[in-house]
């Protein structure tokens, strides 16, 4: 495999030298819950310093009002990109007072659900949606899963590239068409090989003992307050994270984009009679947004997604019907509470590497079986990935060791990190940063969060908290950018008058506002 990769791109270099390394953009969406100074989950509203959650373009909330999101524009600078993110961080340190940021996938110290508040976005339409949207998810799922945390990888390459494959491809298909042909194959290809992204990335092997109360699971006991499983690598991605039963039936169909855009739509207007007992309006109160398996299509709990910017007002399965692929969104990679922002170049470059393989490897068809084998992979390394002699089933049914299978997957990059590495060296010293972590489970993450949990009496809150204490310290004594500065503040006070803006100019009621949304 190595070498037909290495013959392709060998051609994509005597089309256009560079065109691989100069066409990649990426973008980063790191989570973080704020916890008050005992290390629980903070009770307070998003700071108004930070601007409005709905309309900011860089800091917004996720789930809960407490769960910061940072958002990076997409780049293909990959220091800059790690730039522009720290500085956000140091931004917010400037602006929350005593609070701090958790640094760990798996969350703080929970008072059970009602210590977990719901985001709020205001009173525009809009902003009641998405509202209502997590109220939904707080009935069907839950609150404590919603608290977990993570970073989101956003891969695409421009159409400069595009074109040049097209043209070693011999398609004679339009340039979007390709395009998302080739997003959904690289996604293909990904999930054969995804196992690797929870053993080389997982930092989530024990979790506080307050997220597990009330719970059932086979989880072991660490010290007085903690739970583990010695080998697990990222219990963020096993049973205990996001993870949905019902969700389990739904399989969105990567082979073609009109497949994948049918059965999205098919999850979001089909009702789900477990969901429809818990009804959608009820004594004047929203509880969901509809009874569907899905309430909107982001609710599909999916490691990747084929992406497209929207409009405003579009829904996220029309703009890719309509427009094709964008991007891709790689959704399973935890906090590295090591990092200070929980990722670093030798990670996003590691990922460009396993993003270009994959969009260039063959990727047959993928079958519901094929991608059920997939997905159970992936689960085993989540909790076993450590586990001395583990051997794992790959996508083709072959069985190897963890170690043996990584290694291969290493070797089959060089060829790409070699070309790679003439426009930017730090490839070669990420392949190589990776290929230590499979000779040596020790030196991953995961290992290496069980290590520091072990150094802080087997308490996963006091490794925890000491993280983040660390990191702040990071973040409010090292050089803050002014004109950073001046950028986040600028945003944050035109962010609260869009805000404003859209409650001023909603002229229909919500009901109405809703059923224009969903075309109903």
């Amino acid at each position: 495999m190595s070498e037909k990769l290495a013959r392709i791109i060998e051609k994509i270099e005597q089309a256009e030298a560079g065109v691989l390394s100069t066409g990649i953009r990426r973008g980063l969406e790191k989570e973080s819950l704020r916890i008050d100074t005992e290390g629980g989950l903070s009770q307070q509203p998003h700071p108004a310093a930070l601007g409005a959650a709905l309309t900011h373009r860089f800091i917004t909330t996720d789930y809960s009002e407490a769960l910061l999101e940072f958002v990076t524009p997409a780049t293909g600078d990959v220091e800059g990109l790690l730039t522009f993110l720290t500085q956000l961080h140091r931004f917010t340190y400037r602006n929350i007072g005593t609070e701090k940021l958790w640094v760990n996938s798996m969350p703080c110290i929970l008072h059970g659900e009602d210590s977990i508040p719901i985001a709020q976005y205001g009173e525009s339409n809009a902003g009641r949606m998405k509202t209502v949207y997590r109220q939904g998810l707080a009935y069907r799922y839950g609150k404590l899963m919603q608290t977990i945390s993570g970073i989101h990888f956003n891969f695409s390459l421009d159409d400069r590239f595009w074109r040049v494959y097209r043209d070693i491809s011999g398609s004679t298909l339009p340039l979007r068409d390709f395009k998302s042909e080739g997003y959904l194959g690289l996604m293909r290809a990904f999930y054969r090989h995804d196992w690797v992204i929870p053993y080389l990335f997982g930092a989530s092997p024990a979790v506080c003992g307050s997220f597990l109360k009330g719970r059932a699971h086979h989880l072991k006991p660490l010290g007085e307050h903690s739970f583990y499983l010695p080998y697990a690598t990222s219990l963020r991605l096993s049973d205990l994270g996001y993870q949905s039963d019902a969700q389990a039936t739904v399989h969105l169909s990567l082979n073609s984009l009109d497949e994948y855009t049918d059965s999205l739509v098919k999850a979001t207007t089909e009702s789900y009679p477990p969901y429809r007992q818990i009804g959608v309006l009820v004594d004047g109160q929203y509880r969901q947004l509809n009874d569907s398996l899905l309430q909107i299509e982001n609710e599909y709990y999916a490691t990747m997604r084929p992406k497209r910017v929207t409009q405003s007002g579009e829904r996220p399965s029309h703009a890719l019907r309509d427009r094709g692929v964008e991007y891709i969104e790689l959704r399973s990679l935890d906090l590295d509470p090591f990092l200070p922002v929980g990722i670093d170049g030798d990670g996003i470059r590691f990922l460009d590497l396993m993003m270009i393989s994959c969009l260039l490897e063959p990727s047959p068809p993928m079958d519901w079986d094929e991608f059920r084998r997939v997905r159970a992979t992936r689960s085993q390394i989540a909790e076993l990935g450590r586990e001395p002699g583990f051997v794992l089933t790959k996508a083709d049914g072959q069985r190897c060791s963890v170690q043996r299978c990584g290694l291969e997957l290493i070797d089959r990059l060089e060829p790409l990190a070699d070309c790679l590495s003439r426009y930017d060296q730090g490839y070669r010293t990420a392949l190589s940063q990776k290929r230590r972590l499979f000779e040596d489970p020790a030196l991953t993450p995961s290992a290496r969060v069980l290590d520091g949990i072990h150094d802080h009496d087997d308490t996963f809150f006091y490794f925890a908290k000491a993280q983040a204490e660390h990191h702040e310290n990071v973040f409010k004594h090292d050089e803050f950018d002014p004109d950073f500065g001046s950028c986040f503040q600028e945003e944050a006070a035109s962010s609260l008058e869009r805000a404003q803006q859209m409650e001023e100019e909603d002229e229909q009621d919500f009901e109405t506002f809703l059923d224009q949304y969903f075309g109903r």
